[in-house]
């Protein structure tokens, strides 16, 4: 089902990633909410193209945690007008058939209140938010908050995070563990950087909860290198790069089925036995 139909309330992020981990690779695109007057088609597009999941993210002034293209895209919805409350607003009622995760930033949560907040995005369906900026020990308040409204908490995890942290973050984390292929900002990379596996694997050894690595990643090769030791990625300045080029959402739609494609391809040359 797809297009503005009543559901009831945020999906199951982690239950509706862990299902369908048992058949494929997680892809989970990026969309800046109220980038262009017709995102809520990108969405829908995502959706269509094969995403278990789409992140929208709530444009901001400041956000430390992206790069160029993710602060340009921000910028853009800004110019625009669009507000968290528009976001939100364009998004209720809307089932893609796939969860909705909210990417923003902590001066966003905290001004409007953890518990407003929290149910604000229970109320627009969305089914968990990453916080990039919130420290762990400031955030358990907030976790709690977005808990009894059904929003999940996704953690993030760095290739420098200390074995003893990240298992704290792997109990505290839900829908999934967001695993950063390499220290700095978001944005496309010639190439993945080696961290990316050794903290894949560091986070499936301690976690069964679902991992998905973001960052850096541009294209489907790089999609597949990093989920090759993951459950799967995030990609979001490619996309973001695409739409801001003026492609139509059908176009996004296409680039997020290349990858499902070669996500698909690639699993399934593993899986096949050898001759």
């Amino acid at each position: 089902m797809s297009g503005r139909e009543p559901h009831d309330g945020p999906r199951d992020l982690e239950a509706a990633l862990r299902a369908a981990r048992s058949k494929h690779k997680l892809l989970v695109p990026y969309v800046t909410g109220g980038l262009r007057d017709d995102w809520v088609e990108m969405v829908l597009a995502m959706a269509a193209a094969g995403a278990d999941a789409i992140e929208v993210g709530l444009p901001f002034s400041d956000p430390m945690m992206d790069g160029p293209t993710i602060q340009e895209a921000s910028h853009l919805a800004l110019e625009r007008g669009s507000t968290p409350a528009s976001v939100l607003s364009a998004l209720r009622g809307l089932d893609v058939g796939v969860p909705l995760v909210i990417m923003t930033y902590a001066n966003i949560v905290v001004r409007a209140g953890t518990r407003r907040f929290a149910s604000e995005l229970s109320a627009a369906g969305i089914s968990g938010a990453i916080v990039p900026d919130m420290p762990l020990e400031e955030s358990g308040q907030w976790e709690r908050d977005a808990a009894s409204q059904g929003v999940q908490t996704v953690l993030l995890a760095a290739p420098v995070t200390p074995d003893d942290r990240l298992a704290v973050l792997c109990e505290r984390s839900h829908g999934f563990i967001y695993g950063v292929n390499l220290m700095g900002v978001t944005g496309e990379r010639p190439s993945l950087a080696s961290s990316s596996g050794v903290l894949a694997r560091r986070l499936k050894a301690a976690t069964d909860k679902p991992v998905v690595m973001g960052f850096g990643i541009s294209g489907p090769d790089q999609a597949v290198a990093a989920s090759q030791d993951a459950d799967g990625v995030v990609v979001a300045s490619a996309l973001m790069r695409t739409a801001m080029d003026g492609a139509p959402p059908d176009d996004v739609g296409k680039q997020v089925a290349a990858i499902r494609a070669a996500l698909d391809g690639a699993g399934h040359e593993m899986s096949s036995p050898k001759g």
